[in-house]
């Protein structure tokens, strides 16, 4: 069998706080293959941003690795030295931020901020990395490059900012690109944008995509295989045409039927939008067996006491339920 290019295995984060640790994320497990497109979805604070924080070597105290491993190209990275995982950033695995306005350097050009990938990965010139800089930039589609390399972040807009950071996170042609909601704040047209120039730059470079996102659609587009995120813990994980048409978790189920449909006010008389009722636990009180059971309509005592183990699903997918499907 062919070797994953990223294999996450058992993955738990812990976080420390008031003298007690709980865990962020516990047991996560998924593979990506090399120029795969895979989708990591759920609500806001169920763990799928640290866990790509956790694959970039940056998570910071609070938060800390407690178990599992994280494999590139059948490697454990989830221990080497901060300087081998320096090497390893930009090179081999990149990633986008949520807020490109915060992950770029405001005291620098962008320009620079990209050249520096070529300077220390590849041992290029100043001179020829600002060259390369702004091909990059003409290749993320940067009107003027030439004189956008000299701009800092806060003169361009928020759909140049994020191409500036796509530019940076695929200078170096890594086998792996972290997606972390990389169009949270952009307006619907440039959101298709900067996707459609993601994924077709991608495809060109053979790279490999981890999308995080609770953007079911864009997910649904742009992904081969999804996992659905709740409470620290993936509940699903399937071929993105079955778990989209065929869900089996009842949060993805939930998550599935909330989505706004055209013509489906028509057809069901102007009803308002279903909804998941609840919220998202707190990590200080996860409920005891399934954490999806306070929210779900299917729950039974068996929900309530004993964690799901894992069922496997068609094409190597799984589902964590008692009651699925």
């Amino acid at each position: 069998m062919t070797t994953p290019l990223l294999k996450v295995e058992n993955l738990r984060i812990a976080l420390a706080g008031d003298g007690v640790t709980y865990d962020a994320v516990e047991n996560v497990s998924f593979e990506i293959g090399r120029g795969e497109a895979f989708g990591l979805v759920g609500e806001s604070g169920c763990g799928k941003s640290i866990t790509a924080l956790s694959v970039m070597g940056l998570l910071r105290r609070p938060l800390s690795l407690a178990g599992g491993k994280i494999m590139l190209d059948g490697q454990e990275i989830q221990n080497v030295s901060a300087a081998e995982m320096r090497r390893l950033r930009g090179k081999r695995i990149a990633m986008i931020f949520q807020e490109p306005m915060t992950a770029l350097n405001p005291l620098s050009p962008v320009g620079r901020q990209i050249a520096e990938m070529f300077v220390l990965h590849q041992g290029a010139n100043w001179n020829e990395a600002m060259d390369r800089a702004e091909e990059a930039l003409r290749q993320v589609r940067v009107p003027s490059p030439e004189r956008r390399i000299k701009d800092y972040p806060h003169q361009l807009s928020g759909g140049m900012r994020q191409r500036v950071m796509i530019a940076i996170a695929l200078a170096c042609g890594p086998d792996l690109l972290v997606a972390d909601e990389p169009t949270t704040a952009l307006d619907v047209t440039v959101q298709a944008e900067i996707i459609d120039l993601m994924a077709e730059l991608c495809a060109a470079k053979g790279t490999a995509i981890l999308m995080i996102s609770h953007d079911l659609g864009l997910v649904a587009n742009m992904c081969k295989r999804v996992a659905v995120m709740y409470a620290g813990r993936i509940v699903e994980s399937q071929v993105a045409d079955s778990i989209f048409a065929r869900p089996s978790h009842p949060y993805t189920q939930g998550l599935i039927d909330s989505l706004p449909r055209l013509g489906e006010r028509a057809r069901r008389g102007r009803q308002k939008l279903r909804e998941i009722s609840g919220v998202v636990p707190s990590i200080a009180n996860y409920p005891s067996g399934c954490r999806f059971n306070p929210r779900c309509p299917a729950v039974t005592d068996v929900c309530r006491s004993t964690v799901p183990e894992a069922t496997p699903l068609p094409a190597e997918g799984l589902v964590r339920c008692h009651h699925h499907g």
